[in-house]
């Protein structure tokens, strides 16, 4: 059964309740009994565990990632004073 977070729109009581998703929503609040409690839009809370689809296909288990080339420096200038001042390497 999913967990829903209220709040009070006129007290601010909040609280959350373990409910069916068949149960109607509530509208009463419990601490002052005013028709303006709402349930509150809320993040998903999951973890995926074991070693299903996630930890066979997504975790990093796979092929490793490809190595950069690497670049070869070119050579200075005849007219560079060094290879630190050159701008074209």
């Amino acid at each position: 059964m999913p967990i829903y977070a209220y709040r009070c729109a006129s007290c601010g009581f909040e609280k959350d309740h373990l409910q069916k998703l068949s149960d109607p929503v509530l509208s009463t609040c419990p601490e002052c009994d005013q028709e303006t409690y709402h349930k509150q839009v809320t993040a998903a809370g999951f973890q995926l565990k074991g070693n299903g689809w996630y930890a066979t296909d997504f975790k990093g288990g796979g092929k490793p990632a490809a190595k950069p080339e690497k670049v070869e420096p070119t050579p200075a200038c005849a007219g560079c004073p060094g290879e630190s001042a050159c701008a074209a390497s």
